[in-house]
């Protein structure tokens, strides 16, 4: 097997976008769940070109005789990285692409000498599962992906609005309190792309949500805090919302309120990782 890997270019986004929507959507239907992928080819592309773009994420190709196979992002928005998504086109798998673009943006984050990774990964698909654990990663959580209609309503005393560039400080520091460090560079697409929320309680910044969406997270100091962005959310964007099942609390809170869960999902890490000092809903990233 004649395999080279090299970085992503602008012009790779149609390919890998086929690849991300054929593979994603292949392993759901072998195991009877919902794909995680965009709705269409088109729309993974999309996203791929997007993710292609961004000076925040490092992007590689894996080539096979000169044809793309596969492709794999970090995110290196925030001190923390995130890997994802990885995606390999299903004529190839099971051949050792996946390892190697694993191995390759591994090796960018210890050549950045980053404090840690972190990834999701679907519980039902037990060979990325086990690729994980191989390469280092230890099980963290597992996560539930909710989706369903607006919840609605409020949280007496606390007041969600949208956030501003001065509340970046405030927000930074709820993440710093709550994961042992910021994600500063997601929250500042989020401010520009008008996504970004925050929730006050006692007259100061308890909490922040990037978005209520699968690509978004939030943070708060208390569980109140994240239920109050959920209930003001007018949507929940992609295949929905991603809650720790140990926040049993909140879990319940959100199914109470008609939100499904769609599957169960690991967060895995390498590197730095505090268990969470509060609440918090992760991305698909991490």
């Amino acid at each position: 097997m004649d395999l080279a890997l090299r970085p992503g270019r602008a012009d790779d986004a149609a390919e890998c976008g086929r690849i991300c929507f054929e593979a994603f959507s292949e392993i759901a239907r072998q195991h009877g769940f919902p794909s995680d992928a965009p709705a269409s080819a088109e729309a993974a592309a999309g996203m791929a070109e997007s993710l292609l773009n961004h000076p925040g994420f490092y992007s590689v190709v894996a080539e096979l005789d000169g044809r793309i196979v596969g492709s794999n992002f970090l995110d290196e928005r925030s001190p923390v990285v995130g890997v994802g998504p990885v995606t390999v086109d299903p004529a190839a798998q099971n051949g050792g692409v996946g390892r190697r673009l694993m191995e390759d943006v591994m090796r960018r984050a210890a050549e950045r000498g980053v404090p840690g990774i972190r990834l999701l990964q679907s519980g039902y698909h037990s060979r990325s599962f086990a690729l994980y654990a191989a390469l280092g990663f230890e099980f963290r959580e597992t996560v539930a992906c909710l989706q369903g209609r607006p919840i609605g309503g409020t949280v007496p005393g606390y007041e969600v609005r949208p956030a501003t560039d001065a509340d970046v400080a405030a927000c930074n520091e709820v993440c710093r309190k709550v994961h042992g460090a910021d994600r500063g560079g997601e929250l500042a697409d989020a401010l520009k792309t008008g996504t970004a929320r925050v929730t006050e309680h006692g007259g100061r910044i308890t909490g922040y949500a990037t978005d209520l969406s699968f690509f978004a997270h939030a943070v708060g100091e208390t569980t109140e805090d994240i239920r109050a962005l959920i209930a003001a959310a007018p949507a929940f964007g992609g295949p929905g919302i991603l809650v720790p099942a140990s926040n049993s609390a909140l879990l319940q809170w959100c199914l109470r309120n008609g939100l499904k869960v769609g599957q169960l999902m690991s967060l895995m890490t390498i590197g730095l990782y505090n268990e969470p000092a509060g609440a918090y809903l992760p991305s698909i990233l991490y």
